[in-house]
């Protein structure tokens, strides 16, 4: 196995291109896209108050205390 190491850019259509050189053969090939600042290309999502609305539920013991079972690791 062979490594190559080259830099390209992704488009607008989230295509990248490549110019391989001559020495290497046609056949298949891996390929692994390591991309720099990973979290700097995704679009930060914009919270919207309510969004989740109906969609989680809390019972309504909830903010009583846990089972002495519980602290102690015992099943309940």
């Amino acid at each position: 196995m062979q490594a190559l190491e080259l830099t390209t850019v992704i488009n607008e259509q989230h295509q990248i291109h490549l110019q391989l050189p001559d020495f290497i053969k046609a056949g298949k090939a891996k390929v692994i896209v390591l991309l720099e600042d990973a979290a700097d290309t995704q679009p930060p999502t914009k919270r919207v108050f309510g969004q989740f609305r109906g969609k989680i539920k809390i019972n309504e013991d909830f903010d009583n205390e846990l089972p002495e079972e519980f602290w102690l690791g015992k099943d309940a």
